[in-house]
């Protein structure tokens, strides 16, 4: 060993012999120490998102268009910008908590409202109003104490006062020596609003670097001296050996500046030109450590989209209650869900183009925009549209937290810079099973193959047509998917002449059958088991009976409503299954009814109208009550009486559409001496009169239960219907969900056994490992701008796909 200690020996054996529990709260406290800033920045984000304020809002918008952009972190500027903000915010909220402002007295009334000043600014008077702040205020400290650990608090100074120093001696000797070799890597300058690792080459360089990173207080250093000698009437004494041309032309601006527009005008300048420098050096840095993250970035837009689709209710005003499903089922597109929905794809289509064009200074703009943009509508304009407060809504503080990483990552990808190559899909980066269904389901989005090619050759420098970049494509994704299969082969060979493991073929082939089997019979187990499992009983609310005879004016109308509609009790439902006992065909129907679905609705026997009927109508009616050739008797008196025989349906089936039509199975009984017979009751028909009025009074003869007035006594059948989530599966039917489900899987399913033979000559590729290359030689050509080369290729692809011995050729297992 090089380095040996026993003390260090034993504190490592003392470490590893501590409990498992004790070792995961090192773990986790080192993990906290190594990640503090990330801790810094969730409370601040966490602070906002429950207080929603004016106060609260600043420090994420610098986390965003600050911090993340630092190179290599963020100075010791920021962080006590952010300290001492914190405080100042407390001292601010903690004055305005007293009952004597006009505001304080009347807090229950406006606490819930969006855009009463006090909420907007953050000042308003509440229970707990300063437990974040102080959270937070703790996170900085605590992070500051780790900085001050490692030496890092005071970084910043000490390279502000050693350029500050080197620029002097620059100025007062052009020939001075160096400190240190020229030719090694020099220190790491942590300017704090360049904020970017310049690495130092040779001497002349070196100086350039030095002039052109320098911080906000090397700015303000060189402003007061550039003001100091603009008082001599002087802008000389920058050596050019060691400043850049633009500094000069800077500092000769400033000091023309603060003599023509005077003092306010300089010190504005004193604050833009720190913020233009560190963009510049942002968007021009000396060097870059690219990567890649636009994959995490267009995961976090997904989740956003997807809370989009299913909480769109939460940005709308009134539609807190409302069903994305069943508001579109009802053709209707929700207006807060439509402008959601494409401002989220709009983003995700300029970030795309951003990642192919690799323009650091677009994805900058954009960034700064969208921050803006985002906090102001999110803050500003939607609790006013919603009518809440942000902090009441949990699905938009949802959002806005997937939406801030989102920043962090976009702020990542702006510190590091675009990578140079952008070759194939993230998917196809490894050749296992896991890349294999990623690649394949992705592939099965709808249009989403399609729009991210197109978009591809739109953004991308190539000689290629449209036509032929999606046969690249296409290639390209066929040869993935058999290499992926060729790769499984090597992983899991299968000896010659050995048959098929059971464990394949019952697994493999057994999850087939079981797959096809439940397409085939999923409309009848759907149907089946969305109204007996998940069905919702659908009682009636209305029952009404309009009788007329011979076409004249209606004699009979009556509804029944709330206590006229009875549920049965346990007694009377079982007398009433007792009843058909011997009836088979009424069991059978009765099986698929439960208790509650059964409603027994009792209607008076009093028309609850008169009978206004015209004399004509009336003597003709008359005359036809006095056939005797009609099949109803006739009694004549002051009112008129007939038995209507087998006529009224006792028993009504309420579906789930709007026709209701009677049980024909319960109307139906066994006669000895005739079989079967019909059941339907007899009713009694009167026609009453008083000095002026008429109507009509009907009477049930058979009812189950008895009542001295006249009555009318029916029972409906309700339907169960689907669930409002799954109506608008359930509404299509079974033979709908056939036409639809089945016939549509079928489809590609048959694609899948049939047509096999006229593929063998590109699905039989024994190795792909050349094809794959051409096609990944392609991809790499074009990002280096060889587009002749890329023709070339492109033409050597389409000669191998049309000569099948070339094919075989470059197929062959390697020997």
């Amino acid at each position: 060993r090089m380095f040996h200690d026993d003390e260090l020996e034993e504190s490592e054996k003392f470490y590893v012999g501590q409990p498992r529990v004790l070792l995961l709260i090192y773990a986790l406290y080192n993990t906290l120490v190594a990640r503090s800033e990330m801790v810094c920045y969730f409370v601040i984000i966490l602070n906002h998102m429950i207080s929603a304020s004016m106060i609260t809002l600043v420090l994420p918008i610098l986390i965003f268009l600050w911090a993340m952009l630092s190179v290599p972190r963020p100075s010791k500027r920021f962080w006590m910008t952010a300290i001492v903000y914190t405080e100042v915010a407390i001292v601010i909220k903690y004055f305005f908590q007293f009952g004597f402002f006009p505001w304080n007295k009347h807090v229950d009334y406006t606490k819930d409202k969006p855009y009463h000043p006090p909420n907007i600014i953050g000042i308003e008077k509440k229970e707990g109003y300063v437990h974040y702040d102080l959270v937070q205020l703790l996170a900085l400290f605590f992070h500051r104490s780790i900085l001050k650990c490692h030496g890092l608090w005071d970084e910043d100074e000490k390279g502000d006062s050693s350029s500050n120093k080197e620029d002097t001696d620059d100025e007062l000797s052009l020939t001075g020596g160096r400190r240190g070799s020229s030719a090694s890597l020099k220190s790491v300058n942590l300017a704090a609003s360049v904020e970017s690792i310049h690495v130092h080459f040779p001497e002349q360089q070196t100086a350039i670097r030095r002039k052109s990173s320098s911080s906000i207080s090397q700015l303000s250093h060189r402003s007061s001296f550039s003001s100091h000698r603009s008082k001599r009437g002087k802008c000389h004494g920058i050596s050019g050996n060691h400043t850049t041309l633009s500094l000069y032309f800077l500092q000769c601006k400033l000091c023309a500046i603060k003599s023509h527009f005077g003092l306010c005008s300089f010190r504005t300048l004193q604050v833009y030109m720190p913020i233009r420098q560190f963009f510049y050096n942002l968007i021009h840095p000396d060097y870059s450590a690219v990567t890649d993250v636009y994959v995490l970035m267009f995961l976090a837009d997904t989740v956003d989209f997807i809370i989009i689709v299913f909480g769109f209710w939460a940005f709308g005003k009134h539609s807190a209650a409302a069903d994305i499903t069943s508001s579109l089922s009802e053709d209707q597109v929700p207006e807060a869900f439509l402008v959601m929905v494409l401002i989220q794809f709009g983003t995700m289509v300029v970030d795309r183009a951003l990642y192919l064009k690799k323009t650091v200074m677009g994805k900058v703009i954009f960034q700064v925009i969208l921050v803006f943009g985002i906090h102001f509508w999110m803050f500003f304009i939607l609790p006013g549209v919603t009518e809440r407060k942000f902090s009441q809504n949990t699905v938009a503080q949802l959002w806005y937290f997937v939406k801030c990483v989102y920043f962090g990552l976009s702020a990542y990808q702006i510190r590091c810079g675009y990578p140079t190559r952008v070759l194939g899909n993230f998917l196809t980066k490894s050749y296992n099973y896991v890349n294999l269904f990623l690649f394949q389901g992705f592939r099965l989005v709808p249009f989403l193959t399609e729009l991210r090619a197109v978009m591809d050759w739109v953004w991308t420098d190539t000689t290629l047509s449209l036509s032929s970049w999606i046969c690249v494509e296409d290639i390209y994704a066929h040869i993935f998917i058999l290499k992926c299969w060729r790769e499984s082969e090597k992983r899991y060979p299968q000896p010659r002449g050995q048959k098929k493991k059971k464990v394949v073929k019952y697994g493999m082939g057994g999850m087939i059958i079981v797959l096809l089997i439940c397409i085939v019979w999923f409309p009848l187990l759907f149907m089946s088991l969305i109204k007996s499992v998940a069905g919702i009983t659908n009682k009636p609310l209305d029952v009404s009976i309009t009788i007329t005879l011979g076409g004249y004016q209606p004699i009979f109308t009556m509804s029944a409503q709330q206590n006229q509609l009875k549920s049965l009790d346990p007694n009377e439902f079982n007398d009433f299954l007792r009843s058909y006992r011997g009836n088979t065909a009424a069991l059978q129907f009765l099986e698929g009814y439960a208790r509650e679905d059964i409603t027994r609705a009792d209607l008076e026997g009093n028309s609850n109208s008169l009978w206004t009927i015209s004399p004509p109508s009336r003597n003709k009616m008359i005359q036809g009550l006095r056939d005797f050739d009609a099949d109803f008797t006739l009694v004549i008196s002051w009112t008129i009486q007939r038995t209507l025989e087998e006529v009224y349906p006792y028993y009504i089936k309420a579906p789930s559409d709007s026709l209701a039509k009677p049980i024909k199975q319960l109307l139906k009984g066994m006669s000895p001496d005739h079989g079967k017979q019909n059941m339907w009751e007899n009713i009694t028909v009167s026609l009453v009169k008083n000095a002026s009025e008429e109507w009509w009074v009907l009477n049930q003869l058979g009812k189950r239960h008895k009542t001295l007035h006249e009555s009318l006594e029916l029972f409906i059948f309700s339907d169960k219907v689907s669930p409002p989530s799954l109506g608008f599966l359930a509404g299509y039917g079974i033979m709908g969900l056939y036409a639809s489900v089945v016939l549509v899987i079928g489809k590609f399913v048959r694609e899948f056994f049939s047509g096999i033979s006229h593929s063998i000559m590109f699905e039989e590729l024994p190795n792909v490992d050349r094809i794959l290359k051409l096609c990944t030689d392609i991809f790499l050509v074009r990002e280096t701008g060889e587009l002749e080369l890329e023709e070339d290729l492109y033409a050597k692809l389409i000669f191998l796909y049309r000569s099948p011995e070339t094919m075989i050729k470059w197929t062959r297992e390697k020997t």
